[in-house]
């Protein structure tokens, strides 16, 4: 199995920033994609930023410019560098990461717990 642990979340001021770390384990050949995604009650999914292997990234419009995405293939680890945080960017954000788990083997789709994000006055 492949487990996915969020850290960083809490809440801050507008203005203020917060780093997300993400680090996935377990039985993993390689990782192709890994990314944030973020959903409010009663909403959809929404992708906030992704990073390929090969260290494409891909930001969605509401964040571009305040958000950061990076990561290190090593320690199967992606990062969020929130900067500029706004009232609108709270939310519960889930890192997710496509993985292959053996050589030859399918690619699966796995998902953190989430963790809250909060931005207010």
């Amino acid at each position: 199995q492949v487990q996915l642990v969020e850290s960083g979340g809490g809440s801050v001021q507008p203005g203020g920033s917060l780093r997300l770390s993400c680090a996935a384990s377990g039985i993993i050949f390689r990782i192709h994609n890994m990314g944030w995604y973020r959903q409010a009650p009663g909403k959809q999914r929404e992708s906030v930023a992704t990073l390929t292997r090969g260290g494409n990234t891909n930001y969605a419009d509401f964040v571009k410019g305040r958000f950061t995405i990076s990561g290190d293939n090593a320690k199967n680890t992606v990062y969020l560098q929130m900067d500029s945080l706004k009232p609108e960017d709270t939310d519960v954000y889930y890192c997710y990461a496509n993985v292959q788990k053996l050589s030859g083997g399918g690619r699966y789709d796995y998902w953190g717990q989430g963790t809250q994000v909060t931005v207010s006055s």
